[in-house]
């Protein structure tokens, strides 16, 4: 083998995703009912999809047992040699199997069809050639065919893979919508991650409560205003009236349009210079949700009110930030 020092990296790059975007954009041609029939058999399924593979095709199934797993469809990866040892127990009448193979003819695959059969299993292919065993054995066929690999060999499977990949997503996203799953649910299958996190933390598992949400009177003088905002260290104070009803709220931004408007401080009352309203949210709102607010009204803070409007807790950028929301 000879290397060649001064190959064109990169031209070898962009043919191979040429060659790879061709194989996805041909597969719009093949869907056929094929895909309608694979989509209504996973969405009666009573048990799970168990997806199986070889070689390569194998690790694809494991990336789309994956996928289905975690938009909803509970879905398994069972290797097909070891199926023929006893993995096969894990399959059962209640479930639906999907076959990845671009022949078609894989031996460890096709020798799982009469015990599959002989269950009730049904059966999903995705391959290469829609007149193989494993295509004509299934009860839905999806043509994963492509012209060719982008591996100038023509031997390591290339587009072919991605053409599989890219099929069995369009699966997963279609029975995704049929079910009307919501990112909430998506989350729930994601719990450590960042995105379960923007997904599940609510307003009222990050917020400040009790003696830490800053408030004063109206009619407060604006020294206590600012007192208050100092000791609680959020940035800001809602003002309430005697029901302990939120009617505004001063900030360091309303300091700071005071300084510049007011050149004596001592006799303003908080009711002066307060931003009367203020943004406010409700304790079960996603912590994702406070966020777009701030954003949209570049604030750092916002006052937590109960359904009667009266403040129980207070919520900063900072806490966002420390939760792994942001």
């Amino acid at each position: 083998m000879t290397v060649n020092a001064n190959f064109d990296f990169r031209s070898s790059a962009r043919r191979t995703l040429d060659l790879e975007q061709q194989a996805i954009a041909g597969l719009d041609a093949k869907l056929s009912e094929g895909f309608d029939n694979a989509c209504r058999l996973m969405l009666a399924c009573p048990g799970r999809v168990v997806v199986t593979g070889m070689g390569k095709s194998g690790h694809i199934g494991r990336k789309v047992a994956a996928t289905l797993a975690s938009t909803g469809t509970p879905a398994f990866f069972v290797h097909p040699g070891e199926a023929s040892h006893g993995d096969l127990g894990m399959i059962t009448s209640k479930d639906v199997v999907l076959a990845l193979s671009n022949s078609g003819e894989t031996a460890e695959i096709t020798a799982l069809l009469p015990l599959l059969k002989r269950m009730g299993t049904p059966l999903i292919s995705i391959t290469g050639r829609a007149d193989s065993t494993l295509a004509c054995h299934a009860q839905a066929h999806l043509d994963a065919g492509v012209e060719r690999e982008a591996c100038p060999l023509g031997l390591a499977p290339t587009s072919s893979t991605t053409a599989a990949l890219a099929l069995a997503d369009a699966l997963a996203v279609a029975l995704l919508e049929a079910r009307g799953f919501t990112a909430e649910e998506f989350a729930l299958s994601h719990p450590g991650g960042s995105l379960g996190r923007r997904l599940l933390l609510k307003v009222d598992d990050l917020m400040h409560v009790g003696n830490r949400v800053p408030k004063v009177m109206l009619g407060s003088p604006l020294r206590d205003a600012l007192l208050e905002i100092t000791h609680k260290g959020l940035g800001f104070t809602c003002v309430v009236d005697e029901r302990d009803q939120l009617i505004g709220v001063y900030t360091d931004g309303d300091l700071r349009r005071t300084l510049d408007q007011h050149a004596d401080l001592r006799t303003l009352r908080v009711d002066d210079v307060m931003t009367r309203g203020g943004r406010r949210i409700s304790p079960g709102m996603l912590a994702a949700e406070a966020v777009k607010i701030m954003e949209d009204n570049r604030i750092t803070a916002l006052a937590v009110v109960d359904a009667q409007e009266h403040p129980v807790g207070a919520l900063h950028m900072h806490d966002l930030l420390a939760s792994g929301v942001i």
